[in-house]
């Protein structure tokens, strides 16, 4: 476990026009999602990063297709979410169960936006997360590659 993975710590990142600090006790998603250890044992809670925030501009609305207690598989599309500049699909990074939505985005979506690792998560499941999730630094080569991609296809 290197420094930015320690929990209370967090890797600085900053490439072209974006920056972030990325907490170093989330296990992130190639899919622009993060992973927390819930209170409650055997439980997960999962926001979008920063970056996927960022790509999706100012939250409009969001839903889920499942209820608590349904069973998710990884990769399974579970609901959806409407920004300015995007609508998304949302994907279970947790095979197990569903728990249930963030209770605080029905009164205030833009916590996704505003405090995306903290008060603005999305959902919560029991069970494991996603095996190919990687820590701070895997996220950081991650979003090297994504933002390389973006800046190429601005230059042609």
């Amino acid at each position: 476990m290197n420094d930015s993975t320690k929990p209370g710590t967090a890797l600085p990142y900053k490439r072209a026009r974006f920056s972030t600090r990325l907490p170093g006790d989330r296990v992130y998603t190639a899919s622009h999602c993060w992973v927390a250890a819930s209170d409650q044992p055997g439980r997960w809670r999962v926001g979008f990063t920063k970056f996927a925030t960022r790509m999706l501009g100012e939250m409009v609305e969001h839903g889920f297709e499942i209820k608590a207690d349904d069973e998710v598989q990884v990769g399974q599309i579970i609901g959806w979410m409407e920004g300015f500049k995007a609508v998304t699909d949302l994907y279970s990074v947790i095979q197990g169960r569903f728990a249930g939505g963030n209770p605080d985005l029905a009164r205030d979506i833009d916590l996704v936006r505003r405090d995306p690792y903290g008060r603005g998560w999305l959902y919560e499941a029991d069970g494991t997360h996603d095996a190919e999730g990687v820590d701070a630094g895997g996220y950081a080569s991650i979003l090297d590659t994504t933002i390389d991609r973006m800046l190429e296809g601005h230059a042609q």
